[in-house]
């Protein structure tokens, strides 16, 4: 699957796109130019990948079956082949970091979730984390195990818990049209009872579920890290 990189030094940052989109999306919808001021900086260097959604969740002609196995299968191509080209690509030191919006906002978070021995923390904009919010009905092992309110409240290997105690997490959104500010909310109470470090921004009625508001969102967060 083909990656765009931009940068040359910092943490790495994995940029998950929103519903069905590619790799470039970000850098069609301006996002890549309102990161250059930290990607020149060398504060962060971002890859950007393509999504599986057309090939599963919003493949309205999949069996559902195969949508959750497609999915499972996209996991793996991130952590196995993914995660070492970029720790090639950088330093087997350099903290990754994964970020969506909209549909990639789980996305970005369910691969943290699952894996924080090789991924460092998530920046999650505009998200719902229930999965079954886009499976219309389907539920089997792959659809819980991949939707973050169904599994992590059951969540109790101790290892698997500190390594996500140790990462940052970092869960924002509007509150304006098409947002679900309690979304973010309900999902954060999880992480809460479990002890698990969050920053949860609500932003006001002014930022709505778009990429201005994205544009606006991601790179106040990048300042801070």
């Amino acid at each position: 699957m083909p990656v765009a990189v931009y940068g040359d030094y910092g943490f790495a940052l994995l940029l998950i796109p929103t519903a069905a989109a590619d790799y470039l999306e970000y850098e069609r919808f301006q996002m890549m130019d309102a990161l250059a001021p930290l990607i020149d900086a060398g504060k962060v260097k971002v890859f950007s990948i393509d999504s599986i959604n057309n090939e599963s969740w919003m493949n309205q002609n999949m069996d559902p079956w195969h949508k959750s196995v497609r999915h499972q299968q996209w996991n793996d191509y991130v952590f196995n082949e993914l995660i070492p080209f970029i720790k090639n690509s950088t330093s087997p030191e350099t903290p990754i970091i994964t970020c969506g919006a909209s549909f990639g906002a789980p996305h970005s978070m369910n691969l943290f979730l699952k894996r924080p021995d090789l991924i460092n923390g998530v920046i999650a904009m505009s998200g719902v984390y229930d999965l079954t919010e886009y499976t219309k009905g389907h539920y089997d092992d792959n659809v819980y195990f991949n939707s973050p309110m169904h599994y992590m409240p059951n969540l109790t290997d101790h290892s698997i818990l500190e390594n996500i105690r140790r990462g940052k997490i970092h869960i924002l959104t509007g509150s304006g049209d098409y947002e679900d500010p309690s979304s973010s909310g309900r999902f954060a109470k999880i992480l809460y009872d479990k002890n698990i470090w969050y920053d949860l921004q609500i932003w006001g009625r002014e930022w709505m579920h778009d990429w201005g508001t994205w544009r606006t969102m991601l790179p106040s967060v990048i300042a801070g890290i």
